[in-house]
Parts: structure tokens; C-alpha cells; sequence
């Protein structure tokens, strides 16, 4: 998905993702069809409401980091954003530059929270 368009809610690669939708297409990509949020604001979501819709989906909070897992950094007071960690990196949809890029891990040890789909 790295290179992808950003487009705010976006949910579909071909037209471009933003941080959640990365995140719910790259699981639809490995075969997860997961019930997107899709009411939620560009800034002031609430870290309540992303749990709420990443345990509906089927994720639960972990300590620990692996391939795959969700990362959710907090850029600022309610402004949060999600990616997709990788083995040294984590792969988000990033708006300044437009598209969805890899960065490197230390993006990952910021995170304020990590989520793990349940098997």
C-alpha cells in the first residue's frame, strides 16, 4: 500500500486512504473483512471511540509489538493516528506528503497504544 494516495476517509487504494482506511484495506488485503468506522471526525477523535471501533472489529490492546499489529500515536491533545507496524517500520497514511509511506520504527515506540486482531 506504500505510495497510495492520502485522501481524507479514504477507504478504497485506488482512490486514495487515509489513516484508517489504510488500516482497515490492508487487513482486506490479507483476507480480514472488518466493519470500518466511518463517522468520525478529522481531529478531536476521542481515544474512547478508536478503541471502541478497533474492538468492534476485533482487536484487543497488547503490551507487546509484532508485525502486523496497529499503532496508535497521539500527534497531539485529540488529534490521534493510526498505522500498521511492520518488522522495522511502520507503514500510515501520512497527509503532509500525501500518500501512504513506510517510516522508520521509532514512530512505532511513540505509540500510545498497540492493537492486535484477535485470531
Amino acid at each position: 500500500m506504500v505510495g497510495v494516495p492520502f485522501r481524507a476517509q479514504g477507504r478504497d487504494p485506488r482512490y486514495g486512504l487515509d489513516c484508517v482506511g489504510l488500516v482497515w484495506a490492508a487487513y482486506a488485503a490479507v483476507g480480514c473483512a472488518l466493519p470500518a468506522p466511518d463517522d468520525y471526525p478529522l481531529r478531536g477523535w476521542r481515544r474512547g471511540r478508536i478503541f471502541a471501533a478497533l474492538m468492534t472489529a476485533g482487536f484487543r490492546a497488547v503490551s507487546d509489538r509484532a508485525d502486523g499489529d496497529v499503532a496508535l500515536i497521539a500527534l497531539s491533545a485529540g488529534q490521534h493516528h493510526l498505522g500498521v507496524i511492520g518488522p522495522a517500520s511502520m507503514v500510515h497514511a501520512h497527509a503532509g506528503l500525501r500518500r501512504v509511506v513506510e517510516s522508520p520504527s521509532d514512530d512505532v515506540m511513540r505509540a500510545a497504544a498497540r492493537w492486535r486482531l484477535e485470531q
